[in-house]
């Protein structure tokens, strides 16, 4: 039975590959539907869930309609927060936006800081950690999943959730205000 604290960290309905079908369905008009589809998305329009540590937010996905095979998300880490310790079967990319901070991948301690790019291998059980005492950490993730996801290679898993507990001092924070 799932944790219902957790479910909040989740968006309810997770569509990982759009399906595209219909009786009249052919390439041109799903180019066409593509070629017309919004080429910048607007950060006002999305917004961190999560908290009190570790705060997410889907920059795109299948279930927008723009693309079928990639994912993309955003964390932010409070300061001395920490994510979920966790799994899949899929590779990441990492690219740290600001802060410092560091990975704990399968036991072994890799330090980052802006700019840098975090290579997350397939099946690979790692963590995020912020370094910092006072800044919070901000990275993009990019991932191919739904490709995954579609060629039934699912598996994933957390091992330990996010923490429930805020970080004194940052208990109200809110990255949807910065």
């Amino acid at each position: 039975m799932p944790d219902p604290d957790i479910e909040k960290y989740y968006e309810s309905k997770r569509i990982f590959v759009r399906e595209i079908s219909s009786h009249w369905y052919n390439l041109v008009d799903e180019v066409e539907r593509l070629r017309n589809m919004p080429r910048v998305i607007r950060a006002k329009d999305m917004f961190f869930k999560g908290g009190p540590q570790f705060f997410n937010k889907t920059v795109v996905s299948p279930k927008h309609g723009i693309t079928q095979s990639i994912h993309m998300h955003v964390e932010e880490l409070v300061p001395k927060g920490r994510s979920q310790k966790h799994y899949h079967q899929n590779e990441a990319l990492m690219y740290i936006l600001e802060g410092e901070g560091y990975e704990i991948h399968d036991g072994e301690e890799y330090k980052w800081k802006a700019g840098d790019l975090v290579l997350i291998h397939a099946g690979c059980i790692h963590q995020h950690f912020n370094a910092s005492d006072d800044k919070p950490a901000r990275a993009l993730i990019i991932k191919a999943k739904p490709l995954y996801l579609f060629l039934n290679l699912f598996y994933q898993a957390t091992i330990e959730h996010p923490p429930k507990d805020p970080i004194p001092g940052w208990e109200s924070y809110d990255p949807n205000s910065r």
